[in-house]
């Protein structure tokens, strides 16, 4: 790879960076300030609303991008604020599933729209 290649190419690392801390970072201060949780509980959330029933927290941790003990945390602070449930796999004990309870259904049905006009904002 030629130097200026290699340059083009880090800069446009920079450029991705800089782009997804500025609209993150705007998510986390609109939907705290207006619904009280940040953008990963929104998107825990939005993954459960949108799964058929139940779904793992194995399959949590792909769509927010968390460790496993991030996300285990995360579930855990939804699940105490009664936005989430967990329950035993009754076939695999070692499995874990989430499903979204009424009033976590609310909450992301009110954070969503502030969810798509950040979006909206920031990526347009």
């Amino acid at each position: 790879m030629s130097d200026v290649a290699e340059q083009e190419l880090v800069q446009e690392w920079h450029e991705l960076l800089a782009r997804y801390s500025a609209v993150f970072s705007k998510l986390e201060c609109r939907l705290q300030e207006r619904h009280g949780i940040g953008a990963n509980e929104f998107e825990a959330l939005e993954r459960l609303a949108t799964c058929d029933f139940k779904c793992r927290s194995a399959d949590l941790i792909s769509t927010i991008h968390l460790s496993q003990s991030a996300t285990s945390r995360l579930v855990a602070r939804l699940e105490k604020e009664g936005l989430v449930e967990r329950a035993l796999c009754e076939v695999d004990r070692r499995g874990i599933f989430v499903t979204i309870t009424d009033a976590g259904r609310e909450k992301y049905l009110a954070a969503k729209q502030t969810h798509r006009e950040v979006l909206k904002e920031t990526l347009r």
